[in-house]
């Protein structure tokens, strides 16, 4: 079984380990923490195919790189942040259940209140690195929709799997799976 897969993302030039998910399915695991050059090139490249907004939000954690470099590039001052347990300093939280592909359990995604309510009626930008089963973009939607935001996109850097054939995410680059052997799955 091939280590990695080689790709370019956004004009760089990248080797994604591959891991196995079962006994059956492998990915190859993006990670952009750390990737200073990746971060700024991929904000640039969503940005540049970015609908309107007001604010942009991602789950915790890792689109927290992407998030901050794409609100940094505009200038914006703020940005929201979907986390995975509540905060002490978190106040009117709500939140929901996610269960991500690269997670052997289910989780919740917390929403704090006095982000809520900037969300009101603001269109909101949704954005993560991988998008795949879809599930933690679903949970972002609901947390958007119950703090009564106007979701007017969703953009990720890589999209996997089904995802790759929705029509309403943009993103930068098909991610392929992979057989136990490491062969594409096409």
């Amino acid at each position: 079984m091939p280590d990695s897969f080689h790709m370019t993302i956004a004009g760089c030039e990248r080797d994604l380990p591959i891991c196995p998910l079962n006994e059956h399915l492998s990915i190859g695991a993006f990670v952009i923490f750390g990737d200073c050059e990746l971060t700024k090139a991929c904000a640039s490249a969503l940005l540049e195919r970015a609908p309107e907004f007001d604010y942009l939000i991602t789950a915790e954690s890792k689109g927290i790189p992407l998030a901050y470099e794409m609100a940094r590039q505009i200038g914006a001052k703020k940005w929201l942040l979907a986390r995975k347990g509540a905060k002490l300093y978190m106040r009117d939280v709500f939140s929901v259940e996610v269960r991500s592909i690269t997670t052997d359990h289910v989780q919740r995604l917390y929403l704090d209140g006095e982000d809520a309510k900037l969300m009101r009626g603001k269109r909101i930008l949704i954005v993560d690195d991988v998008i795949s089963t879809g599930e933690s973009l679903q949970a972002l939607e609901q947390l958007v929709e119950q703090a009564g935001g106007v979701i007017c996109g969703r953009m990720a850097i890589l999209a996997e799997g089904d995802a790759q054939d929705r029509e309403d995410i943009i993103y930068l680059e098909k991610l392929p799976l992979f057989d136990a052997q490491g062969n594409r799955i096409d």
